[in-house]
């Protein structure tokens, strides 16, 4: 008769660090001195930040930061989209068009392209409505169109546009070859493969670096004070001209940018989780 032996559960031990704690003593170190320079410096003048943290020229400038990081993204986000499809496109045209767009954006800084566009009437002065080679049926002066806010929307969409198209071809060339092939044996058209197959596989790569170029554009948006247009960073520049509290009015549109950051963040952690789901954890 044989006996056998009681399993006996196998413990794991995590490995010894003798120094370990030195990491805690490190950030606590850092810590103490980061509160010591942030809260009791007198120079930061709170009283100041608190006296012109809901003022309503920097309400009002926040607003234009807002409305301008909307429309800015939601057109460049549709020129990303055409873009993406050029780019993975059979025809060479269409190809060649998407590459030409890409590498001007990839080559010009947001300031550059802010400043071309605000003074493009210099190189075409009209916008004229008609057919080709024949005489235009009305004039319109680029002046009239090309405002401080059209520009800024223009430039910093064109921008986005550029950098977003990347990320929507990057997402869907993540997904397999063989998703297409098997969606097509079933008999399903290419609009469906895209919606029903394809799409949800590729949003989940596509989110994280996109997001990232969202929170980019609402800081972006501090570029177009060089042309003139009266957003967040311009109002509390106007302001600290006349009263001289340059930190205090500074550290104002910090705080408005780290909380409208943040809330983009907690945005971005929301649609991870939700197109994220029935996928292992990658970390």
């Amino acid at each position: 008769m044989t006996t056998t032996k009681a399993t006996v559960p196998l413990t794991i031990h995590e490995r010894r660090r003798p120094f370990h704690f030195l990491w805690y003593l490190l950030a606590v170190l850092v810590a103490i001195a980061a509160v010591r320079f942030v809260v009791f410096n007198p120079r930061w003048q709170w009283g100041t930040v608190v006296e012109y943290l809901f003022n309503p020229r920097v309400l009002a400038g926040l607003a234009n930061t807002i409305q301008l990081t909307i429309v800015s993204s939601l057109l460049g986000l549709v020129f990303g989209v055409i873009v993406a499809a050029c780019r993975i496109s059979n025809n060479r045209v269409l190809r060649a068009f998407g590459g030409i767009y890409i590498w001007i954006v990839r080559a010009v800084p947001t300031l550059v392209m802010l400043l071309f566009v605000f003074f493009i009437g210099a190189l075409l002065p009209e916008v004229n409505i008609g057919l080709p080679f024949l005489e235009p049926w009305f004039s319109i002066p680029m002046n009239d169109v090309m405002s401080r806010w059209s520009a800024a929307v223009i430039g910093l969409a064109f921008f986005l546009g550029g950098f977003s198209a990347e990320i929507f071809r990057g997402g869907l060339l993540a997904v397999s070859k063989g998703q297409w092939e098997a969606a097509s044996a079933l008999g399903m058209g290419q609009l469906s493969t895209l919606r029903r197959v394809i799409m949800p596989q590729a949003i989940r790569v596509i989110i994280p670096p996109l997001a990232n170029e969202l929170i980019t554009m609402f800081k972006n948006t501090s570029l177009v004070s060089v042309i003139g247009y009266v957003e967040l960073l311009t109002t509390v520049q106007q302001i600290y001209s006349v009263n001289f509290r340059t930190i205090p009015l500074l550290t104002v549109a910090v705080l408005w940018y780290l909380a409208l950051t943040s809330l983009a963040l907690l945005g971005q952690r929301q649609l991870e989780r939700r197109f994220g789901k029935g996928f292992d954890d990658a970390r």
